[in-house]
């Protein structure tokens, strides 16, 4: 008999602690939809008492999910929890996760307080959030590194004034399995209680144990596992949730639990948080990965062909990888269109549908099939660009052989307003850029310029991934085109627009 795995995503919060990695509200929105569509039990959608922009946020995903219960973070402070209330109490079911350091570490250098004070500080603030909250969590942050006993005594503390859910996380990734697993194990024994109380895990993945450690936790009692799409998190990443529910799915004969996650949908929220954190899903990464399905050997390919089990545990259609049974070319119609972006799991108003078929078509045009990844990239790239603060209206260039190139770049905003600056430079990509930070009048460092294939062939289309710095804050932007060249304006201008909505946010300016 299988037994339900809470999920709890925390990429809108702990996953967006990434370094370089900032949503923006419209992205943050979009996120907690399509983890609301994949299934997710919690979303721990921010840190309201942290900034007003995460608290609007909180505010704006607690009034448009309608299924899945909506989470806020708050330090063992009242004022944190009030800002957690307030940005909550329109959600369908809202929920407070309180936590307190515990370390030895923490407690001497961070909190400066001593046992007793911690205790005490549990005692008080989780009675207060139970006031307003039904459902109060709590952490012992840094949990695998505070000694026993006293853990015990500070979960006990918390149960007692009325928290129902207790969370150990693993705040610098240094537990391992066995360790781990033995810690939900004793206090599964320990903790004295009348009510129920679930045990939820926290992992980072610092020593590439995150998942292993997630799994140990379920071995031994736990019933919420926590992380984040991808993996995505501050240093080396949270426990990626598509791995664990993957994980209980194949070997459910051994864990015998279950998620509730809706798996086809994990493929699309995989590359929906690749794209918005402008971090890119490597080739060889469990499950989502480019390769995950991928067979090079000749002996697998002979396996696979007689038999797909024999090197694959799982089918590329269970996590929403669909094979291209349909292709599409420049002389398919709108019926055939419209029937893959049915196959493909998207519901698009008849519109939408005009739109993107307009644009199909002008990929159609450039390459000879347009495969499963095309359609979306497109749609996903169709999103994007529409939400963003400005478009990429023309793009004039001068290549000189052994000179300096020249760049035209015409940007129109929402409004319709059109900007236009010129500049040179010792190459394309850079004559382009001193041309957009000429608009912006802004002169960013560029850290990071990546180009990856959306799919394989000189006719693929290009993604362009790029990371600027401006005043110390990292700002990342993304453009698909089968022009590397406007591609690379496309995602340095969207870098830049998000640096203009931090000003606007920081001098007060609504979304």
């Amino acid at each position: 008999m299988s037994h339900h795995i809470q999920i709890f995503d925390t990429t809108l919060r702990d996953g967006e602690q990434t370094p370089g990695v900032s949503f923006s509200f419209d992205e943050r929105l979009t996120i907690a939809k399509q983890l609301e569509k994949w299934g997710v039990d919690i979303i721990e959608a921010g840190f309201p008492a942290s900034s007003p922009g995460s608290f609007k946020s909180v505010e704006a995903i607690s009034k448009a999910l309608t299924k899945t219960a909506v989470c806020g973070l708050a330090r063992c402070k009242k004022s944190d929890i009030d800002a957690v209330y307030e940005a909550t109490k329109e959600a369908q079911l809202p929920r407070i996760h309180v936590f307190i350091a515990t370390s030895p570490i923490h407690l001497e250098h961070k909190l400066k307080m001593t046992e007793d004070e911690v205790l005490s500080a549990i005692t008080e603030n989780v009675r207060y959030a139970k006031q307003y909250f039904d459902v109060v969590q709590f952490s012992p942050e840094d949990a695998t590194r505070t000694l026993l006993p006293f853990l015990i005594q500070c979960v006990q503390t918390a149960v007692d004034a009325g928290a129902t859910v207790i969370n150990i996380p693993d705040t610098v990734g240094y537990s391992y399995p066995t360790e781990y697993g033995n810690i939900f194990k004793t206090l599964h024994e320990e903790i004295q209680t009348d009510q129920d109380v679930i045990y939820s895990a926290h992992c980072h993945d610092d020593l590439g144990l995150a998942v292993a450690n997630s799994m140990a936790a379920i071995q031994n009692g736990a019933k919420r596992i926590e992380g984040t799409i991808n993996g995505i998190g501050e240093r080396a990443g949270n426990t990626a949730l598509e791995e664990v529910a993957l994980g209980l799915y194949v070997r459910n004969d051994y864990y015998q639990n279950q998620t509730k996650l809706n798996l086809a949908e994990t493929k699309v929220t995989s590359d929906l948080i690749s794209r918005y954190a402008g971090i890119r899903v490597p080739r060889n990464k469990a499950i989502v990965g480019q390769n995950a399905f991928s067979h090079e050997s000749g002996i697998h390919q002979d396996g696979v062909l007689k038999n797909p089990e024999t090197y694959e545990i799982m089918t590329p259609n269970l996590v929403g990888v669909k094979k291209n049974d349909l292709p599409l070319g420049k002389l398919s119609g709108k019926h055939a269109f419209n029937e893959k972006l049915k196959a493909l799991g998207y519901e698009i108003d008849d519109e939408g549908k005009k739109q993107l078929f307009k644009q199909f078509k002008d990929i159609a045009d450039k390459k000879k099939h347009v495969t499963d990844r095309d359609i979306h990239a497109l749609i996903q790239g169709t999103n994007h660009e529409q939400r963003a603060l400005y478009q990429v209206d023309a793009l004039q260039l001068q290549f000189v052989s052994n000179g300096l190139q020249s760049a035209v770049v015409v940007l129109k905003d929402k409004a319709g307003k059109t900007y236009q600056d010129s500049s040179i430079g010792t190459g394309s990509i850079v004559s382009i850029y001193n041309a957009v930070d000429r608009i912006f009048d802004v002169s960013p460092e560029l850290l990071d310029y990546t180009i990856d294939s959306v799919t394989e062939g000189l006719d693929a289309q290009g993604e362009v991934h790029v990371q600027i710095n401006v005043g110390g804050q990292t700002f990342t932007g993304i453009g698909i085109d089968h022009d590397i060249l406007y591609a690379s304006c496309k995602a340095y201008v969207e870098a830049h627009a998000k640096y203009q909505l931090e000003i606007q946010s920081e001098e007060g300016v609504t979304s």
